[in-house]
């Protein structure tokens, strides 16, 4: 109720109002730079074509700006591609440990009323019991394994 409060009382003093307007314009600005910045990279790139084309000629110059924006298009790509593979895998290990902390603190907050119910320790026992072995089995179970019939082990 406190945060609805303060929301309210930041629109009827016009904090809100203020604030988005200063990022509309932040927006703005941010643009118009990156609209000179490309701008002027783009007349950069034309006075070093007018220079390597006075120096090597208009054909070589032409063939080695293009070979040169390939190279650099490749070299994007393969960044983005080993940069999102290794951003994949920590997402993963991520979830994975947001996972686990979720199922422990379900299972602390089910513990108390588990064992007042019927069932009592037997309830709760049961399936730790199960999921111990379970881990075991993994454990000692590697994939590619040869099991004792000489097939693989799945």
């Amino acid at each position: 109720m406190g945060m609805l409060a303060s929301l309210l009382s930041g629109l009827a003093s016009g904090e809100t109002v203020a604030a988005v307007r200063r990022a509309r314009t932040a927006a703005i600005v941010y643009a118009l730079a990156a609209l000179a910045a490309l701008c002027g990279l783009g007349f950069l790139v034309g006075a070093g074509y007018i220079w390597a084309a006075g120096r090597y000629g208009s054909l070589a110059a032409a063939l080695g700006f293009g070979i040169g924006f390939l190279v650099i298009a490749g070299l994007v790509l393969l960044i983005h591609r080993l940069m999102s593979g290794a951003r994949a895998r920590r997402e993963a290990r991520r979830r994975n440990a947001d996972m686990k902390a979720i199922g422990i603190t379900a299972a602390l907050a089910v513990l108390p009323t588990l064992l007042k119910g019927k069932g009592g320790l037997g309830v709760v026992l049961g399936p730790a019991v199960a999921l111990a072995a379970y881990a075991i089995y993994r454990e000692n179970t590697k994939p590619g394994d040869d099991g004792p019939d000489g097939r693989e082990s799945q």
